[in-house]
């Protein structure tokens, strides 16, 4: 039976760190079940880490759907959260609720991620009471890159601090089971965290979140191309599977692979016969 969000917020009062991990194919969904991962996130980082963009913008609801529906396939146990992706949800909350249900129907994920703060609060409201959960996102929210100006700390500033912590409060009064904080200052996480009675999630927000949150290629470093400040490297799984290609690339170049064991017999009469038949 599949981890609810009635767990997820018992595992908050009792105070229970949460994890979570993003997947998002049959292997890293199964590899991250089998670690005892409570929640996995399929998430838009897919755009960067799977398809090969420089961010989460041109994924499209398809993607989401596409591995969303992979990552429920072969779990059993997680909570699977699917992202919302750029502009599927800002436009109205009609459109942000009609593509949740598509998320949720089509991918079969248990709840929803979506970016915003105070001003997404109506669309968290209007999601939540069709049935869907959702799971907030504030801090830097990288669908807002190009806003940002890049990847960048939120909340530093008492102004922007001060917003931070309305758009925790409104997303909560709105509906939301749980909430991540992304790239946001470690105390103000910490009073984020004591201010709300749903869960916060960090990534790069420190120690004092309810719960953590990275993501598959950073941890295992099978991403090169930006080494987050946030994730810590686990293993450098990457550097295997990069030696493992040399050296099947040199064996066969080489001809010591295959080698005999690796290929299969057949009667002596038959080929034989065959060879007869049609060699030269």
């Amino acid at each position: 039976m599949r981890l609810t969000i009635r767990d997820v917020r018992k595992m908050k009062n009792n105070g229970n760190p949460l994890v979570m991990l993003t997947a998002y194919d049959a292997t890293s969904a199964r590899l991250a079940e089998k670690a005892g991962v409570p929640m996995i996130l399929v998430g838009d980082t897919l755009g960067m880490v799977v398809q090969g963009h420089d961010s989460t913008i041109p994924v499209k609801l398809e993607h989401m759907i596409y591995h969303c529906s992979i990552v429920a396939r072969v779990t059993q146990k997680p909570l699977i959260v699917g992202d919302l992706p750029f502009m599927t949800y800002s436009i109205s909350p009609e459109q942000a609720l009609e593509n949740a249900g598509h998320l949720m129907q089509d991918g079969g994920v248990s709840c929803v991620k979506l970016e915003g703060g105070e001003h997404m609060a109506p669309t968290v409201d209007r999601i939540v009471h069709s049935g869907i959960p959702v799971m907030g996102h504030i801090g830097l929210t990288p669908q807002s890159v190009n806003q940002f100006g890049g990847f960048r700390v939120q909340g530093k500033q008492l102004d922007s601090a001060r917003q931070l912590i309305r758009d925790a409060l409104m997303i909560q009064d709105a509906g939301a089971f749980s909430i991540v904080l992304e790239l946001v200052p470690s105390r103000l996480a910490k009073l984020i965290s004591e201010l709300l009675d749903i869960p916060t999630i960090g990534i790069g927000a420190g120690v004092h979140c309810d719960g953590q949150v990275q993501v598959f290629h950073d941890i295992l470093a099978l991403f090169e191309d930006f080494i987050p400040r946030h994730t810590k490297r686990y293993s450098h799984i990457g550097d295997m599977i990069q030696s493992a290609l040399t050296t099947y690339r040199t064996e066969v170049e080489e001809r010591a692979f295959p080698t005999k064991e690796n290929g299969f017999s057949m009667d002596d009469v038959v080929i034989e016969t065959l060879y007869k038949e049609f060699g030269k």
